[in-house]
């Protein structure tokens, strides 16, 4: 197979974002555009990736940075159209003699199955290999100006067509593919004599065609391309992914009882067999095994739901919550951090953060794992088959040993052995006939202050 590279364009500013954060670092299923794409690059095997950023781009060039080394960044300064931003990209793809594909970092929904295309139309002798798609409303694209067959003559953006162009409804993925040597050698020739006195990358393929080279078009569905402009654009791509999603996970077996209402991650893994119930969030990073179920309106991040286990209403599951086989997670229960071993239950109103939680073992409502001091996170660990008492507080750091019982209302500050009783509460005072006493008093104050009013 020829080798691989891939341009990403992403010096765009974004303004009408109107956003601080920039454009292709806002998320879609919890991951930043240019994630979706970078991942789209590697998922075609370019063993090159270079994405082209603004100068004044800290921000992108520190994720870039982190993802894919310092190398994969050209810079487009000062910026003057598409054309020129893949110029960008020549010194960093110096030497290279395989194909070239060029993507856009705000495209998330674009996927590598609809790109491949491109590249069998080059093993098939194509020069230039053009991504298309045949739009219901062409209005705001550049049109494909086809010749016989899937031949592409050339590429007229929207400013410069005229009447029978505008006519056209093949357009303009903005995607392309053509060898290095190529690609950076008709981009030397493109001139920026048009409406927006920009650098167009589409003229490339006039300039191939009155070379004599052939230029050729690959259509996908009009659906794969969204590009994102504007928050409403980015709602859009967020709805698309959750559909998309959403119908992957119940083709594979999952349950949702209202799919609409269920939000995922890109990273969610939900097996089948798995339930899940109206109005949950999935946050990164969570795994649901088969046989669990996730209740209504609970929200999970970072955390594994073991087979059979149930979780919710009302649960939040927060990074490090590993919910074992069987376990059950109730109404405003809160985990962070615990293992929570098979068939344990903590079914109402609790806080446990930082520790373990042993078999069978069953947090009575209203418990607080006390892991906080300040300063430093401490561990509760609770063993199997212990029974914490209703509104227990366990003050880190601090051990309940395998079957030990805890009383209600307790502040266990000490370690609890296996098969005790543990308790601490002050002793209870009963004052005969205070409440009457008192009740008397403040009414006779009631009746003397209406007295003098």
């Amino acid at each position: 197979m020829t080798a691989r590279a891939a341009v990403i364009l992403a010096a765009g500013q974004g303004t009408r974002m109107k956003s601080a954060t920039p454009k292709v670092l806002h998320k879609v299923g919890g991951r930043t555009m240019l994630d979706w794409v970078i991942d789209v690059a590697q998922d075609l095997g370019c063993e090159k990736i270079v994405v082209v950023i603004a100068a004044d781009a800290q921000a992108v060039a520190a994720h870039v940075t982190a993802r894919l080394g310092s190398d994969a960044i050209a810079v487009q300064d000062p910026p003057l159209g598409t054309g020129h931003a893949v110029m960008a990209a020549k010194a960093a793809l110096a030497g290279f003699q395989g194909d070239v594909v060029v993507n856009y970092a705000d495209g998330p929904t674009l996927t590598a199955a609809d790109i491949e295309p491109l590249f069998h139309l080059r093993a098939a002798g194509a020069d230039v290999a053009v991504l298309g798609f045949e739009a219901r409303d062409p209005t705001p694209y550049g049109r494909l100006i086809l010749g016989a067959g899937d031949k592409l003559e050339r590429i007229v953006e929207t400013k410069e067509a005229n009447p029978e162009e505008l006519k056209v409804k093949a357009c303009n993925s903005r995607v392309l593919a053509a060898p290095a040597p190529l690609l950076f050698d008709l981009l030397s020739q493109v001139r920026n004599d048009n409406a927006k006195g920009e650098y167009y990358l589409t003229d490339v393929v006039g300039l191939a065609n009155a070379a004599g080279k052939s230029a050729r078009v690959a259509f996908a569905p009009e659906e794969a391309f969204m590009g994102v402009n504007s928050q409403a654009e980015l709602a859009a791509a967020e709805a698309a992914f959750q559909d998309r999603r959403r119908a992957e996970l119940m083709a594979a077996g999952v349950t949702m009882t209202a799919p609409q209402t269920v939000y995922l991650s890109a990273d969610t893994q939900i097996a089948g067999g798995a339930v899940i119930e109206p109005f949950v969030v999935f946050g990164p990073g969570v795994t649901v095994e088969t046989g669990a179920v996730i209740r209504a309106f609970s929200h999970l991040e970072g955390a594994v739901v073991r087979a059979g286990a149930l979780v919710g209403p009302y649960a939040r599951l927060r990074p490090g919550a590993d919910i074992g086989e069987d376990a059950h997670i109730g109404n405003f229960v809160e985990v962070k951090k615990v293992a929570v071993g098979k068939g344990a239950k903590a079914n109402h109103l609790s806080y446990l953060g930082d520790g373990t939680i042993g078999a069978g073992a069953n947090i009575g409502a209203g418990t607080i794992f006390c892991n906080y001091d300040g300063f430093d996170k401490w561990e509760t660990h609770v063993g199997e088959g212990a029974f914490i008492g209703s509104n227990t507080a366990l003050v880190a750091p601090v051990t309940v040993g395998a079957g030990a019982y805890t009383g209600s209302g307790s502040v266990i500050t000490k370690p609890v052995s296996a098969d005790a009783l543990a308790f601490e509460r002050s002793n209870q005072v009963e004052k005969a006939g205070w409440a009457a006493r008192f009740r008397q008093r403040k009414l006779a104050e009631r009746a003397a202050r209406k007295a003098k009013s």
